[in-house]
């Protein structure tokens, strides 16, 4: 079965992603901020990471840019989940070594579909 780990700041957010995932079969992990997902990456392996972007802390970009630099995980798709829908915020994204980005709000469909290219 299939790990993810999902952070988001947001309690709806987190719980609205968990329940989509662990309704379709995958082991999911949930964490509040950046910080707390780079302490899970260093525990456990995962298969993929959602991100959100704006959290306090760390922001998702510089998790992002974190763990692609790591060797032990830069090879997991990372999947940055945001508000911050403008073009040059997605470019950034995308630089920083996200493999997909999606603007909330985000559908279960749009959910599955993105994890399901990324997770086999």
């Amino acid at each position: 079965m299939a790990k993810i780990l999902v952070a988001d700041d947001s309690i709806t957010e987190r719980e609205f992603i968990r329940k989509v995932l662990s309704n379709s079969g995958y082991d999911v992990t949930v964490v509040e901020s950046g910080e707390k997902a780079i302490e899970k990456i260093k525990d456990e392996k995962f298969s993929c990471i959602l991100l959100d972007v704006v959290m306090p802390g760390k922001n998702g970009f510089q998790i992002c840019r974190d763990i692609k630099k790591d060797e032990f995980s830069k090879d997991i798709p990372v999947i940055l989940i945001t508000s911050k829908g403008q073009e040059s915020d997605k470019f950034w994204g995308m630089k920083q070594g996200a493999d997909e980005y999606l603007v909330k709000p985000v559908s279960e469909d749009q959910i599955l579909e993105v994890v399901k290219r990324f997770v086999k």
